[in-house]
């Protein structure tokens, strides 16, 4: 039986059903993925899936799919940074290649190009799919990259560790004939950015987040609560950054911070995720700009407080803060404060008149283009705090832990 699936309509191809082959093609908005069971051939040098039929239904019409294993397929800025591959059903009698390598395990192909080394992209076009589409199996399973940055390989190893029990295999340029009985090509995604929906799939944020816990032997699974008489004192990480949107008065806002009775903490992310993993998790309190190293508040125990400082940038950049990084905390069970400078704190005005329209209407990105937009309200501007506007923000983080 071949099925293949849209996100408007199901179609059925005439034919015997078997439990030993079977091809169902899914598009959706963001993705776009084939599974498929029997006779699978994997041949890395001319990026092709082949499935391998005694039935001629299944290859009668020549079936094939173009796809790219990669979580994004809206955006063709990333795109473009990812290999096609192509999934055939094709009869036993036809030139397909043989086998010369056997495996009796699944298998799942993806990608990791398109914009990996965006450390939020990284987990929501990749990681997050990636377990949605391994989990399953248990660890008994093949993950085959295209595409393949070793360095991104070596960056999430303990969590690639736990989702498979085997070593990543690089198939492009690969001449191999490698054969499974079970192969997934491409990853299965919720639409919305580092989310799970639960009713859809069969796990949840909450299951994510405790194989982060596992990988990286994160401690904390709690937030302190603060309560009158305890001894300890909430700790706040500032996360700063050194390219952009920056904190211009860092020492000024820890100062006032440690004058609420927090413990702070300045770090910027680095490379090494096990170590910056578990210093977040060690904090009570997040406090950052918007941007990719934000996703790290992945890590935080649960009730845990994010704050998300929102540049200067009109609804374009309260809508990216708030579906990006606001409305997913919640699914974390992160309670989330969002806090929105006003001109004054932006560096933006020492760039622009105050009648030019980037200071006067932030224009939709729609109006200027997302280039242009990206280069002025994400790449030129830095925020420089004030203390006495954002203090009642870290009050009300600390009755948030305290309840």
């Amino acid at each position: 039986m071949l099925i293949t699936r849209s996100s408007s309509q199901i179609a059925k191809v005439e034919g015997k059903e078997t439990k030993k082959e079977e091809l169902l093609c899914t598009s959706e908005e963001r993705t776009k993925f084939c599974q498929a069971r029997g006779d699978i051939r994997v041949h890395g040098k001319s990026s092709t899936v082949y499935i391998v039929s005694s039935k001629t239904t299944m290859s009668e019409k020549n079936m094939s799919w173009n796809l790219k294993p990669y979580a994004r397929r809206d955006d063709v800025d990333a795109m473009i940074r990812v290999r096609e591959w192509s999934v055939k059903a094709v009869n036993v009698s036809q030139k397909a290649p043989q086998c010369t390598q056997y495996h009796n395990i699944p298998a799942v192909l993806f990608s990791t190009g398109g914009y990996a080394g965006n450390h939020f992209h990284e987990f929501t076009d990749i990681v997050i799919p990636l377990f949605l589409t391994a989990r399953q199996f248990n660890g008994e399973v093949q993950f085959i990259i295209t595409d393949k940055r070793p360095w991104w390989i070596s960056k999430h190893k303990p969590l690639l560790k736990k989702l498979s029990n085997y070593e990543t295999m690089d198939i492009d340029g690969d001449d191999e004939v490698h054969c499974f009985p079970r192969v997934t090509v491409g990853l299965k995604r919720y639409q919305k950015e580092l989310s799970i929906e639960p009713q859809k799939y069969s796990y949840s944020m909450k299951d994510f987040r405790d194989l982060l816990r596992s990988s990286y032997a994160l401690k904390r699974v709690e937030a302190i609560k603060t309560r009158d008489g305890l001894r300890g004192k909430p700790r706040l990480m500032i996360l700063s950054r050194k390219r952009s949107r920056f904190f211009t008065n860092t020492d000024e806002i820890a100062k006032m911070a440690e004058s609420l009775g927090f413990d702070v903490i300045i770090k910027e992310a680095g490379w090494s995720m096990w170590g910056f993993a578990n210093v977040v998790n060690s904090c009570d309190v997040l406090l950052g700009v918007h941007g990719a190293g934000l996703t790290n508040i992945l890590f935080l125990p649960e009730n845990a407080v994010f704050v998300q400082v929102v540049p200067y940038g009109g609804v374009t950049l309260d809508w990216l803060a708030t579906n990006d990084f606001g409305n997913p905390s919640k699914d974390m069970n992160i309670k989330y404060l969002e806090y929105k400078i006003s001109l004054e704190e932006s560096t933006l005005i020492q760039q622009y008149p105050l009648d030019h329209m980037f200071i006067k209407d932030p224009p939709l990105i729609e109006k200027i283009g997302w280039e242009e937009f990206k280069s002025v309200y994400l790449d030129k501007q830095n925020v420089k705090l004030d203390v006495d506007r954002f203090r009642p923000t870290l009050q009300k983080a600390l009755e948030l832990l305290h309840q």
